[in-house]
């Protein structure tokens, strides 16, 4: 089986940090018990209903330890899930079978929890055609799995870092010093042009002075459901409108409702439940 082109030089390095986390005094149970040439076999079998996402990142880390490991997926990221399924087989030097099992465990139960938590988001929204977006609010060292299960769950990526995008927010107003229509005149002016202004408001004066002062977005940032439909009656089709701030599976609906273009959500990625999984000899 060829390398799967989710892995990249960038995530090779990063999953080899994380076996060095887990490994970095060996394994002396297994390096006890097993030889270099003992060769086992295993299935990873999912404990819930959910959605996958993360197999070739937890099937790599097994080829990290040893070229001699076998890996044979028997799902794809995306497909849901269900008590007892058989995801993969992995088999070769029982070494390395056993030294990865609990970091690729530990990796493909959080990023299949960030997918199945979006997945329940984004299928409320979609009726009202609002799409999910994630955001910065992601573990540190693990950005790019977390919005790459993000998108398996059917949301939108927001920013990938600072530098994807501009958003004009309360602390730089308050370091800046001057108004939001001198800060959105210099960033339309000096900013690479790629990049779209959006500015964050907490009320309908706000919004209304950002979108005159030239926003071509608007972070509506811990608004109740009513005062943002009142903000998408003035400004809808002339600035592009995001909900954003504690919203949660049971409100989100209420938001979607009011007709703004995007919600985003920060806890599809720090707050997920870990989806169980478990690596079963054979």
């Amino acid at each position: 089986m060829g390398r799967h082109p989710l892995i990249t030089p960038p995530v090779d390095r990063m999953l080899a940090a994380f076996l060095e986390e887990d490994l970095a005094g060996g394994d002396p149970t297994t390096e006890t018990l097993f030889g270099p040439d003992a060769r086992g076999k295993a299935v990873i079998v999912a404990q819930s209903d959910g959605i996958l996402a993360g197999l070739p990142f937890a099937l790599r880390l097994f080829s990290l330890l040893s070229e001699e490991v076998n890996v044979h997926p028997k799902a794809e990221d995306g497909v849901r899930l269900h008590d007892g399924m058989v995801v993969a087989e992995v088999e070769g030097p029982v070494r390395a079978l056993l030294g990865a099992e609990r970091t690729a465990m530990n990796l493909l139960m959080h990023l299949s929890g960030v997918a199945t938590l979006t997945r329940a988001f984004v299928e409320r929204a979609r009726p009202y055609g609002v799409a999910i977006l994630d955001t910065r609010k992601t573990l540190p060292g693990l950005r790019v799995f977390e919005k790459y299960a993000t998108r398996v769950g059917g949301a939108r990526n927001h920013r990938y870092h600072l530098g994807a995008g501009i958003l004009l927010k309360d602390n730089h107003l308050a370091l800046f010093g001057g108004s939001l229509r001198e800060a959105v005149a210099r960033l339309r002016a000096q900013a690479p042009s790629t990049l779209r202004i959006e500015v964050e408001v907490e009320t309908l004066q706000d919004a209304l002075e950002a979108a005159a002062a030239g926003a071509d977005m608007l972070l509506l940032d811990n608004m109740t459901p009513e005062e943002v439909a009142r903000v998408v009656e003035h400004l809808k089709g002339k600035v592009l409108l995001e909900a954003s701030g504690g919203v949660t599976l049971e409100t989100v609906e209420t938001y979607a409702r009011t007709g703004v273009d995007y919600i985003s959500v920060g806890r599809i990625t720090h707050s997920a439940p870990a989806l169980p999984f478990s690596m079963e000899a054979v």
